[in-house]
């Protein structure tokens, strides 16, 4: 007896203990808007600092003044320095673990410790040109240099771990990251809210609801919180009368990762169900590569990368990456429990977001629905029925009230069987597909010309059979919720299922199979000899 197939529905509706959505890595840029022109420095130098002379040396200055200041705060508060090495790079974290648990112990907000590195970044620099009439002029422009930047680790009594990087070389540009899952345990923690911790998540809660509107809190007014909090403690090269006149950091998104946690309660099925959730999701229409689009129209000069990838990661679990542009989806079972869903925003004009960090609520509903869209089409792909009412009323030529004849669409037909597999192309598309969209992929299946005027008549019978839908004010279609079921339904039928068993005789077929088909030709034999039919030459 062949066991019972889990499918995503099956799981979702019916085994889920927890579903949370969370900001989940959160890392900005910090920099300083008027320091952003040659003019902008000029004004700093002479205007603001009062020197005579916009001098290049007055860089040496400035940086040097703020490197003895971090100094001098690390021998005053016993804070330990860790240098950096080349090969530290995606490692610095678990580097600063133990000086991190060491400052969480003692339950006060603190610098755990102070890390250095030598890192390329944008600064400042300047060149000596001669003026018109022979004086000596500085021209200041942006340059990539490798210099000193100083992390900040942190453990903050309401984010838990983070650190602030600052770059000692003038504009000082800085980066802040902060962990979203940190931040909502330590404020469950203090609501009283009991629960068990995943790995950067959560298992279980007693009170979902209120577990997830303490995660719904995150938004940029909080993390500005932190931000001027810890700016006000740190050492840092801009000094109060410097912020007075203006020259202070603000902040904009660099990577946001909005996440999306279902923890299963049966998790001895999680493993099983996940892998065929991704075979189940990438072959349907054979697709070289499949499209998400994060709700935004993609033109032919559309600069990026659309595709998904599969990795294997070092614990034997999967990796499904789906990329758009910049940013990417990704898709994993985490700790072998849960389903983790999350899109990585590292452009928020991906989104159509603007960067800066008041946009953070903006970002995150978009993020979320990039979320829950993925996970809708996954649903249809593992959902179509044989039984469907859509079925029965395109299987068979229909006519409307109206007395339009709307033509079947059979089964088997292989100009059917192109266009449904070319709608499954389409399938995550979030903006929709054109006539020519269409038209190439389907030619491309077919193996042979397909011209416009079919493709119009191909369109007609999908829209009057309720399988698309027109976008208002635009030449671009959708699928609807039927319109998913058949496509994929379709295309299921006749890759998996037909093919082959149409191929069961064949060396490459089961074993299993092959016996059951040598049976099964005895047994027709049988019948027809009894019949006294000759078989045909």
């Amino acid at each position: 007896m062949s066991a019972h197939v889990v499918t995503v529905n099956d799981v979702l509706d019916g085994h889920v203990a927890l579903d949370i959505q969370c900001l989940d890595r959160i890392y900005l840029n910090a920099y300083v808007p008027k320091l952003q022109t040659s003019a902008q420095v000029v004004a700093f130098l002479s205007g603001h600092l009062g020197y005579p002379f916009p001098s290049p040396a007055l860089f040496k200055q400035l940086g040097d003044r703020f490197r003895r200041a971090v100094s001098d705060f690390a021998e005053a508060n016993d804070i330990p320095w860790v240098k950096f090495g080349k090969n530290d790079v995606g490692g610095k974290l678990e580097l600063m673990r133990p000086h991190l648990d060491r400052q969480a112990a003692t339950g006060r907000s603190g610098v755990a410790a102070i890390g250095v590195a030598q890192e390329f970044q944008r600064v400042w620099t300047a060149y000596e040109r001669q003026s018109p009439v022979g004086a000596v002029q500085w021209w200041f422009t942006k340059a990539g240099r490798r210099v000193s930047c100083y992390y900040f680790y942190l453990w903050d009594i309401d984010f838990g771990p983070a650190f602030i990087k600052v770059c000692t070389y003038f504009p000082y540009p800085a980066k802040v990251w902060l962990n979203g899952h940190e931040w909502a345990e330590c404020q469950a923690e203090r609501a009283g809210i009991g629960f068990t911790a995943l790995s950067n998540g959560f298992a279980a809660t007693d009170d979902p609801v209120v577990l997830q509107a303490i995660c719904d809190r995150l938004g940029p007014g909080v993390i500005n919180v932190f931000l001027q909090r810890w700016f006000a403690r740190l050492p840092l090269p801009f000094t109060t009368t410097d912020r007075d006149a203006g020259y202070w950091w603000e902040t904009s998104m660099r990577q946001i990762e909005t996440s999306r946690t279902i923890v299963f309660d049966a998790p001895r099925h999680a493993r099983g169900f996940f892998e065929a959730l991704i075979a189940d999701n990438l072959d349907l229409g054979r697709p070289h590569n499949i499209e998400i689009i994060f709700n935004r129209r993609i033109r032919r000069d559309t600069q990026g990368t659309f595709r998904t990838a599969i990795d294997r990661r070092d614990n034997g679990g999967v990796l499904v990456n789906v990329f758009s542009k910049h940013s990417r989806i990704k898709q994993y079972l985490k700790d072998g429990r849960a389903m983790r869903i999350e899109t990585v925003v590292n452009a928020p004009r991906d989104l159509g977001c603007n960067a800066r960090l008041p946009n953070l609520e903006e970002l995150s509903t978009k993020a979320r629905a990039c979320n829950q869209r993925i996970l809708d089409a996954e649903r249809v792909g593992q959902g179509c029925v044989l039984a469907s009412p859509a079925f029965e009323r395109i299987a068979h030529p229909s006519v409307d009230a109206e007395g339009r004849r709307t033509p079947a669409l059979r089964f088997g037909d292989p100009r059917v069987m192109a266009l449904t597999g070319a709608l499954c192309h389409t399938l995550l598309a979030a903006t929709g597909f054109t006539n020519k969209n269409l038209r190439v992929l389907i030619a491309g299946l077919l193996g042979s010309d397909y011209r416009p005027g079919q493709m119009t008549y191909d369109l007609r019978r999908l829209r009057l059979a309720g399988l698309i839908r027109r976008l208002p004010h635009s030449n671009r279609y959708v699928l609807t919720e039927d319109g998913l079921r058949i496509a994929v339904f379709y295309t299921k039928i006749y890759n998996r299922l037909l093919v082959p068993l149409t191929a069961a005789d064949q060396p490459q077929a089961p074993p299993e199979l092959r016996q059951a088909l040598r049976i099964l030709d005895r047994h027709v034999d049988g019948y027809a000899d009894r019949a006294r039919l000759t078989p045909a030459a």
